[in-house]
């Protein structure tokens, strides 16, 4: 238990130290902009790897036990987290984390018309979903951590975003644009005008969300998520 607490707060520190605006100017002037972000994202890997291990060499200690029922949910709910993660990161997006920030606000990737914060939806579905199978205190700390964390990273990005933007292209974003995906649409405050690119993120978070299904997920976390189905 000791060293799954050790890969948290290391996790935890590592999004917390290098993002702040100070550290991560510092960071980028002396490194530059795509070192740093390589930089980050290696370490982030890294440490996600160092809490997975732990969490699998944790004891046990249940708080529900699992049914088949539960396993049902991040069955149906993860496809949703795979598209999000796969269109975010590929979209063109100013407000948030993708790996295509340039451009002008009128470039804005299709995907931001149903929420501005993609990625990190995407995140929140995938802690959310797999909190009802494992009702284990590891699991818990953290599927829940993960999810806070998410929520917590979307006041930052719009604080950093409203920061970067003039006022008046901010009033732009808030008209048009919301947190709740799906909801700037339904109100009529924004039009989904799907791309090309859409559609291929779309498809590829798709096929990695059945190859995770049948195999990637035993291969890589050890368990079958079909197996209680």
């Amino acid at each position: 238990m000791t060293n799954f607490l050790l890969a948290i707060v290391a996790f935890l520190l590592a999004h917390v130290i290098p993002p702040a605006p100070p550290v991560r100017a510092r960071l980028i002037a002396l490194l530059g902009r795509p070192v740093y972000l390589f930089a980050y994202s290696f370490l982030s890997i890294l440490l996600l790897v160092w809490i997975i291990v732990a969490a699998r060499s944790a004891p046990l200690i249940y708080l529900w036990y699992p049914a088949p029922w539960q396993a049902l949910v991040p069955v149906i709910a993860m496809p949703f987290a795979f598209w999000f993660i796969a269109a975010g990161l590929a979209a063109q997006n100013r407000l948030s984390i993708s790996f295509r920030r340039s451009g002008e606000m009128g470039s804005q990737g299709s995907i931001t018309a149903i929420t501005r914060h993609p990625v990190l939806v995407g995140f929140l579905i995938w802690s959310l979903a797999h909190i009802p199978p494992n009702g284990d205190v590891v699991s818990l700390i953290l599927f829940g951590g993960t999810g806070l964390l998410a929520l917590a990273g979307i006041p930052v990005l719009d604080r950093r975003a409203r920061r970067r933007l003039s006022e008046a292209e901010w009033a732009i974003v808030r008209a048009q644009t919301s947190v709740v995906p799906f909801l700037a649409l339904i109100e009529g405050r924004a039009r989904l005008r799907a791309d090309r690119d859409f559609w291929l993120w779309t498809g590829f978070g798709l096929v990695l969300y059945i190859w995770f299904l049948l195999q990637g997920h035993l291969l890589l976390i050890g368990v079958d998520p079909m197996a209680w189905l």
